[in-house]
């Protein structure tokens, strides 16, 4: 069962993350509705007023006092995101936070004493809700390669990798082993989030390979370099082994029975090419003939990062009128951080790291 009447959500921040919120409810009005934005200065404020179309405030408390929403997104920089998460619990209010929900382990710990415990917060985790990670992950939990064994992700930074890999191996709070190198080479960096630089010369780049193991055969391969979300120059690449084969970017090889080794495609079915008139839209990924994931968001011409918030927001608005489960609890999002900031401790120290059992885990 739905909502007969949208979800209603207020932004705590004004940055290029939280015009994705903004942009994604204008597409969803039957769904959510923006009833308000908190920002720091009266500038800000009356730009968001004019360029969104809300109202805008100068403190969450007045955000929240005034609309009453059902639940709020904070957009805010890491130092700020644990008192901003906070006040918005101590007002009563749900939360949607942006990752990670805070900067260091100790300011992790800190937030978990201080609400944890009441269950109000999720954090915006999207990247295996992105549509070719949510069919890659439809397979693993069919048990097309067996039992997933090992996970290697170069794609994304620190949580966001160690939430992809937890996620595909089923991984919960167990400690993990960390080892990690960091290696410096010249690269080409011709694009970052504001366009094409125009500097056509290699500059350092700094890569960071991690190892992670978490016992019981599991384990993981993290491998980023400087600024690889937006160079073109590096691929991403997304390795999932496991008992009974590998899934490897789209391409899976399983056993199939007695001397028999099969090898097939995640095909992506991308409407609006050639002569295909029904707009430029991620209509579904298929595998072996069978649909294994669906853009439940089809008509709105989502890219795949759009189409993963658009979820994550959904998910919370069904979860705060308790219609659905907890889209990505915050004990889940401190075990990732926790995770990510060893990866910097052991590249640092060259000394393996080994998370603890925090209190989050219980």
């Amino acid at each position: 069962m739905t909502s007969p009447t949208p979800t209603t959500f207020g932004i705590i921040g004004s940055g290029w993350r939280a015009e994705f919120f903004v942009r994604l409810a204008a597409l969803l009005p039957d769904r959510l509705t923006l009833v308000g934005v908190a920002a720091r200065r009266t500038q800000t404020a009356e730009r968001i007023t004019s360029d969104w179309r809300v109202p805008a405030y100068l403190s969450p408390q007045e955000l929240i006092s005034k609309q009453n929403p059902d639940f709020v997104v904070t957009s805010v920089s890491w130092p700020a995101n644990p008192e901003v998460i906070a006040v918005a619990v101590e007002a009563g209010v749900k939360v949607l936070a942006e990752t990670p929900p805070a900067p260091d382990a100790d300011g992790l710990r800190a937030l978990w004493a201080r609400v944890g415990e009441r269950r109000m917060v999720q954090v915006a985790e999207q990247y295996l809700l992105m549509p070719g990670h949510a069919a890659r992950r439809e397979l693993v939990e069919r048990g097309t390669i067996g039992r997933p064994t090992s996970v290697q992700v170069s794609s994304t930074h620190g949580y966001h990798a160690v939430s992809m890999i937890r996620g595909l191996l089923g991984v919960d709070f167990e400690p993990a082993r960390v080892t990690a190198s960091r290696f410096t080479a010249p690269l080409l960096d011709p694009l970052t989030r504001d366009g094409w630089t125009g500097d056509e010369s290699a500059k350092d780049a700094q890569t960071t390979l991690a190892t992670l193991d978490f016992g019981n055969g599991a384990s993981g391969l993290y491998d980023f370099t400087s600024n690889q979300w937006h160079n073109r120059l590096r691929l991403r690449r997304i390795v999932i082994r496991g008992s009974h084969g590998e899934l490897a970017d789209d391409t899976v090889v399983r056993w199939a029975g007695p001397r028999t080794v099969l090898k097939s495609h995640l095909v992506r079915s991308q409407l609006g090419q050639d002569l295909n008139l029904d707009g430029h839209d991620t209509e579904h990924f298929s595998f072996d003939g069978e649909v294994v994931y669906r853009n439940p968001f089809l008509g709105l011409r989502l890219m795949d990062e759009e189409i993963a918030i658009a979820s994550i927001l959904t998910a919370t608005a069904a979860w705060v009128h308790d219609e659905g489960p907890e889209p990505y609890p915050l004990a889940q999002a401190c075990q990732d951080h926790l995770i990510a900031l060893a990866f910097d401790q052991a590249a640092e120290t060259g000394e393996r790291v080994t998370t603890g059992i925090e209190a989050w885990a219980h």
